[in-house]
C-alpha cells in the first residue's frame, strides 16, 4: 500500500505509474477524500480543546457555586456534534483506505514502460534441443508412461486439475526435494511448512485482496481463502512483527501446493499442465533492508535460475514492463523455460521486489539501531520453482524416440538412483 502522504508529496509520479500501469484508479478522490479527512481531524481536534477548556470552567462555576445549567446545555450540544463528526471520520477513514488498497505499488524508474508487447529478454541460457524425431507433448507421453492420468482427475475433481500416479508422482516429490535441498544447504534459506488456508488479512498484506478476489478459492463457511502461492502465508509471518536491524535479510522457503481459480479462464488450455487450478510450487520470500532490496532481488533471480540449470533446461529471464507487472511489486522479472513438444516458452518463476507496499500494508517492521525509529522492511519473493510447467519442460526436454524419459543427472539421487522413467 501506498502512504497518503508520499502521494500527496509525489503526485505526479504517482499519476505517471498509474498511466504506466494502465490503471483506472482516480487518484485526485482519494487525494480530495484525504484533505477531507485532515480537515475533520481538524475540527475535531479544535472542538475537542473546547470542550477541555469549558469543562475546566464548570469546574471553576462549581467551586464558586454559581449556575452551570446554561454550560451543561452547551456542552450536550457540543458532545453531538462531537459524535457526529467522528462518526463522519471514521466513514471517510474506512472509504480511504478502501481505495487506498486499490491503488497499485509505483514501478522502479528502470521498469520499461507500456503494455507487454515492451517485455524485454535479458538473459537466455541453454540451448533448444535438435531431435532427429517428432517430439511427443508431455500429455502423450504420460498417457503413454501412465504417470498422470487427466481424466481421472477430471473425473474427481473436474477439468485443469491433474493425478500424478507411480513415477509421475514420484517425479513431483523428487522435484519438490531437490529444490528445497538446493535453497537451504546452498543458498541459505530457512525451510518453512505453512498453511494452506488462510485468513482475509494475510490476503489483503501481500495484496491478492481486494481487487483479485474472484482468482481465489474461498471457503463459504469461513472468511478463510486456499493459498494462491506460498508467498502469502509466508509473507504473514512477520505481520505486525518489528523486527531488529541485525536480524535482516531473512530469507524463507517454502514447498506448498497452489490454488487458482482464475477467473474467466475457462476453456483456454483446458488440457495438460499449462494451465491448471492446483499446482505445487517451491518459493523463495525474503525480508530484507530497503538499501539492499535490489541487490537482493538479482540474488533471488539467480537462486530461481540455478534450479532450471542443474536441471539443464533451456530458459530466458524477462524483464517484465509496467503494463504486464503485477499489482504489488515495483520490478519483476519472469524465468520462462522452452518446452519442444508444444513449442512453447513456459513461465515457471516470477521473481518481485515489493519495497515497502507488502510491509505497510502487514505493519512489518524493523527498529533502526542508530535512530531507534521503526522503518518498514522490504519484501521480496520468487518461484524457486513452480512445478507443473517444469515438469512439462523435463517431459518434452528429456524424452527418447521410444517414449521413456531420461531423467536429468540432479534428479537421479532422488529417484532412487534410477537414470530413466520407462512404460
Amino acid at each position: 500500500m501506498l502512504d497518503i502522504k508520499f502521494i500527496r508529496e509525489n503526485l505526479d509520479l504517482v499519476k505517471e505509474a498509474l498511466r504506466a500501469r494502465n490503471s483506472s484508479i482516480n487518484i485526485e478522490e482519494i487525494v480530495e477524500l484525504d484533505n477531507q479527512r485532515r480537515e475533520l481531524v481538524q475540527k475535531i481536534d479544535s472542538l475537542r480543546e473546547y470542550k477541555n477548556r469549558a469543562n475546566e470552567e464548570i469546574k471553576t462555576l462549581l467551586e464558586k457555586k454559581e449556575d452551570i445549567s446554561s454550560k451543561i446545555e452547551e456542552m450536550k450540544k457540543v458532545s453531538k456534534e462531537l459524535d457526529e463528526w467522528e462518526a463522519k471520520l471514521r466513514e471517510i477513514k474506512d472509504s480511504l483506505q478502501k481505495k487506498l488498497l486499490m491503488v497499485p505499488n509505483i514501478p522502479h524508474i528502470s521498469v520499461p514502460r507500456g503494455d507487454v508487447s515492451f517485455n524485454k529478454i535479458i538473459r537466455e541460457w541453454g540451448s533448444k534441443r535438435e531431435f532427429d524425431f517428432t517430439p511427443l507433448t508431455h500429455i502423450e507421453l504420460s498417457e503413454h508412461l501412465d504417470i498422470i492420468d487427466f481424466p481421472r482427475a477430471s473425473k474427481i475433481c473436474g477439468s485443469n486439475f491433474a493425478l500424478f500416479k507411480g513415477k509421475g508422482a514420484k517425479l513431483v516429490r523428487a522435484l519438490i526435494n531437490f529444490m528445497l535441498d538446493l535453497h537451504t544447504t546452498k543458498h541459505n534459506y530457512k525451510e518453512v511448512f505453512p498453511p494452506f488456508l488462510v485468513n482475509r488479512a494475510s490476503m489483503v498484506t501481500t495484496g491478492q485482496l481486494p481487487n483479485l478476489e474472484e482468482d481465489m478459492y474461498k471457503l463459504k463457511d469461513d472468511d478463510y481463502f486456499l493459498i494462491p502461492t506460498a508467498e502469502v502465508p509466508v509473507t504473514n509471518i512477520h505481520r505486525d512483527d518489528i523486527l531488529g536491524e541485525d536480524d535482516l535479510p531473512i530469507y524463507y522457503v517454502s514447498y506448498t501446493a497452489c490454488f487458482r481459480r482464475e477467473a474467466g479462464s475457462y476453456g483456454k488450455e483446458t488440457k495438460g499442465l499449462t494451465r491448471v487450478h492446483q499446482f505445487d510450487k517451491v518459493e523463495l520470500v525474503k525480508f530484507v533492508h530497503p538499501k539492499t532490496s535490489y541487490e537482493e532481488l538479482e540474488k533471488l533471480l539467480a537462486d530461481a535460475c540455478e534450479v532450471i540449470e542443474l536441471l539443464e533446461i533451456p530458459y530466458r529471464v524477462v524483464f517484465l514492463a509496467t503494463g504486464d507487472m503485477s499489482f504489488a511489486s515495483t520490478k519483476c522479472y519472469d524465468i520462462e523455460i522452452y518446452a519442444p513438444g508444444i513449442d512453447r516458452w513456459l513461465e515457471v518463476s516470477s521473481c518481485s521486489n515489493f519495497e515497502d507496499f507488502q510491509a505497510r500494508r502487514g505493519n512489518i517492521r524493523y527498529r533502526d539501531k542508530l535512530t531507534r525509529k521503526l522503518e518498514f522492511v522490504h519484501t521480496l519473493n520468487g518461484s524457486g520453482v513452480a512445478l507443473a510447467r517444469l515438469i512439462v519442460a523435463i517431459l518434452e526436454n528429456y524424452q527418447n524416440k521410444d517414449g521413456s524419459i531420461t531423467l536429468p543427472t540432479v534428479l537421479r539421487p532422488y529417484y532412487d538412483g534410477k537414470t530413466r522413467i520407462e512404460n
